[in-house]
């Protein structure tokens, strides 16, 4: 069985936080991973799983004026350069439009060099604004029209 993307479950979300320095290493984001998310937006919350367990996850949901916005996307160490990463892009902006969303949206940190290349890489625009956090708090903000063809 090769890997499949579904709906995440709690399981996966647990498992998920048990496993966090294998998505986001020495990086401290366990208070960004939010039960309520998917519990929520279940159809836009997806896992990739295989025998070996959660591979990658993009957890995110549809604003009302019809952005699918991603909050957290990882891969696990073990599947990076796989292309898992464009094919939890894929398969969250399908689920995205389905609930309406006409473009798709992520933040990251103006640091966040390898985010950066991979958003640009699969077809985001990009733009730094500044106090987007707060003050003094830039972030890169990328956003991508729908269709999502990679």
């Amino acid at each position: 069985m090769g890997i499949q993307i579904a709906p995440a479950a709690m399981a996966d979300f647990h498992q998920v936080l048990a496993d966090h320095p294998r998505y986001w290493g020495e990086r401290a984001l366990r208070a960004l991973h939010l039960l309520a998310l998917v519990r929520e937006f279940g159809s836009t919350c997806l896992v990739a799983r295989d025998e070996g367990g959660v591979r990658g996850y993009v957890f995110g949901f549809v604003t009302p004026n019809g952005t699918g916005y991603v909050h957290l996307i990882a891969t696990r160490d073990d599947a990076r350069g796989t292309g898992l990463g464009r094919r939890l892009y894929a398969a969250f902006a399908g689920a995205a439009e389905r609930h309406g969303a006409r473009q798709l949206k992520a933040i990251t940190s103006t640091e966040n060099t390898g985010s950066i290349a991979f958003h640009r890489s699969i077809g985001f625009d990009m733009e730094i604004v500044d106090d987007y956090n707060g003050p003094g708090r830039a972030m890169a903000v990328f956003i991508r029209a729908l269709p999502f063809d990679s």
